[in-house]
């Protein structure tokens, strides 16, 4: 895990662009706190920034290899987890290595195969290798989407960086923000490629992009395709049971701590009871770690997506596994914390308002970088094997649009749009784009032929949680977690594991009659009996009205400001009326819109962005 950057530029000399290349790597020095380096030639910059997981002193990076017409170089960020095989594979076609790191392999790897290699790897990564006798940049990001990279053509090359901050510390890509970045912004569909920033884009799953004198080319080398399924249930949760377990050990290799995520939910226990059984037939306890309110247990209310907290069935897996385990606990004042806000605004570079759970996240991963390197998280489980809410609710499923914005009875679609500028709203006209994300979205599912009509629903149900919204997540953590130097891993994206499932029929999946039906019954032999029967539970959230409290406070300040910039972009009106409200008694949707202003505001104060709609 680690921050990559470069420039390729064909008509310029980059050698005496240093202090530039510098710039764009130095803005991701939490990504890699370990070590830094460069690597500079007339046409082309790589910058690195390095975490160290996987042969600490023999990993550095940019990693050189020479050949018979010139040089090879890579940055990589990420891991390849069979990167073993692979190295003895090359071994056998001559090659020698210097370094025990999995960089090495991808790099040698492409020596052999050339772009052809992305076939090959299992794992979460995104990279570049310049190739020096073919004059050309070869970028790759990973099938699924878990390691970021973002790319802004110029007209003489490209640039490129792991998160947009590398891209914008460069003189070429000024801090524009234009209507179709706005849209995404406001409507949450997770537009393919979106990056808010005018001329940057993000580099798509499963991608590969070449980079020369003959312009910009990409090709996918992955994507999520329709075929049949032959195994029976009995035979399908075998299946199910032996890659996660393949998986989770593969995913534990690392010179480093590890741990697990434990919220107490399905997914993130039986990764918990995997990596335990893994760990102590090596004679290592696994440690575990969970997020937590003060009196969030005691308080609890159930609501329309959470029955219980999650505090009870943590303590039951932790003792079931014999982990060692330590909560971290947080308060409003922590939460809602502006110097908090500004470290996950400055690490998301996107101001999406998800509030406390995203303060949440980075206190937690912030708390666990104490004691581990390397994390195991639940993130995709839901969207493998159908667990959220709306994949059961019919009137989500029937509504044609995204069903995670359809499924609600106190939050329509229109009004997460009331805090927008009236307008700005019309010029955007959020309820047509979503409406042609929508379409587009569904037109890229291909089907089986013979399917019924509810197996072709839940299969383009899956395909855009798959595609769409998991991406979303999977940014999230990846953000919040290198803002603090910790690796995350997303056992549950492993492609094989995502394929099998995803074209397994919705009657397997929910063969029970209950969500996630095939990874409950194959990971049943690792769970005490109360996870095996929760109902699906999301990451939590706080209840406690201290926290509304303290963004009202917040956002007053903010509105003593009539000149901000921020009035530009919301509604004055809807905020006045909102501080006022009774924040013990206050409506989810006016908690989203202070929250949502709050990131607006601290994301203009951090980067001043030139806004563009008129």
């Amino acid at each position: 895990m680690c921050g990559i950057a470069g420039w390729v530029s064909f008509e310029s000399d980059l050698t005496g662009r240093q202090v530039v290349v510098d710039a764009m790597t130095e803005t991701m020095a939490c990504r890699g706190p370990d070590a830094r380096g460069t690597y500079v030639r007339e046409h082309v910059a790589l910058g690195h920034r390095r975490l160290a997981v996987i042969d600490l002193p023999g990993g550095s990076q940019p990693m050189v290899a020479a050949t018979g017409g010139g040089q090879l170089a890579i940055v990589y960020s990420g891991e390849a987890y069979n990167y073993r095989e692979l190295r003895a594979r090359l071994r056998g076609l001559g090659h020698s290595f210097r370094t025990d790191s999995d960089t090495e392999v991808v790099l040698r790897g492409y020596l052999e195969w050339g772009e052809g290699v992305v076939n090959r790897l299992n794992g979460m990564y995104a990279f570049a290798i310049w190739d020096q006798q073919a004059d050309k940049l070869v970028l790759v990001r990973d099938r699924m989407g878990i390691k970021p990279l973002y790319i802004y053509p110029t007209p003489d090359g490209l640039l490129f960086g792991s998160e947009p901050k590398a891209i914008l510390a460069n003189p070429l890509a000024p801090a524009v923000v234009d209507a179709d970045g706005l849209r995404e912004l406001f409507a949450f569909t997770k537009a393919p490629g979106w990056a808010l920033w005018k001329g940057m884009s993000e580099l798509l799953p499963g991608t590969v992009m070449t980079v020369d004198r003959r312009g910009i080319r990409q090709r996918t080398y992955w994507r999520l395709t329709a075929r049949a399924h032959h195994d029976d249930t009995e035979r399908t949760v075998t299946r199910v049971r032996d890659l996660l377990t393949d998986i989770v050990d593969r995913q534990l290799v690392a010179d480093v701590p590890r741990c697990v995520l434990l919220s107490g939910g399905l997914d993130s226990s039986a990764l918990t009871g995997l990596a335990a059984r893994q760990l102590a037939r090596r004679g290592e306890r696994l440690r575990t770690f969970a997020v937590d309110f003060v009196n969030q247990e005691e308080n609890f209310v159930p609501d329309e997506i959470r029955d219980t907290p999650d505090s009870p069935f943590v303590r039951d897996v932790a003792r079931s596994v014999g982990s060692e385990h330590r909560d971290v606990v947080l308060n409003p004042a922590e939460l809602s914390d502006l110097s908090v806000r500004r470290a996950v605004i400055g690490a998301r570079d996107i101001p999406l308002g998800l509030g406390d759970m995203d303060s949440s996240l980075y206190l937690l991963f912030r708390a666990i970088r104490e004691r581990s390197t390397v994390a195991l998280s639940g993130e995709s489980a839901d969207e493998v094997f159908g667990g959220y809410r709306w994949f059961h609710d019919g009137t989500a499923l029937r509504a044609e649009t995204f069903p995670w914005l359809a499924f609600s009875s106190t939050l329509t679609l229109e009004s997460r749009w009331d805090i927008v500028d009236p307008g700005l709203r019309a010029r955007l006209d959020l309820p047509a784009y979503v409406a042609d994300q929508y379409a587009t979205a569904i037109a890229e599912v291909d089907h089986l032929p013979g399917e019924s009509d509810l197996e072709r629903r839940m299969r383009t149900v899956c395909h855009l949680h798959l595609t769409r919204f998991v991406r979303q997540l999977l940014d999230r953590k990846d953000r919040m977690s290198m803002a603090v130097g910790l690796e995350v891993r997303v056992p549950f994206c492993d492609h094989r594991l995502v394929e099998y499932v995803y074209n397994a029929p919705w009657e397997l999946k929910t063969f029970d009659g209950r969500e996630k039906s095939l990874l409950r019954a194959a990971a049943k032999h690792v769970l005490p009996r109360s996870v095996v029967d929760r109902v699906k539970s999301p990451y939590p959230s706080t209840q406690d009205p201290g926290y509304a409290a303290n963004l009202q406070q917040h956002v007053k300040e903010r509105l003593a400001d009539h000149d901000s910039p921020l009035f530009h972009l919301l509604d004055r009106e809807w905020l006045l009326r909102a501080v006022e409200e009774d924040s013990a008694r206050m409506a989810p949707q006016v908690r989203i819109g202070l929250d949502r202003a709050i990131d607006i505001g601290t994301w203009l104060d951090l980067y001043s962005p030139e806004l563009q709609w008129n």
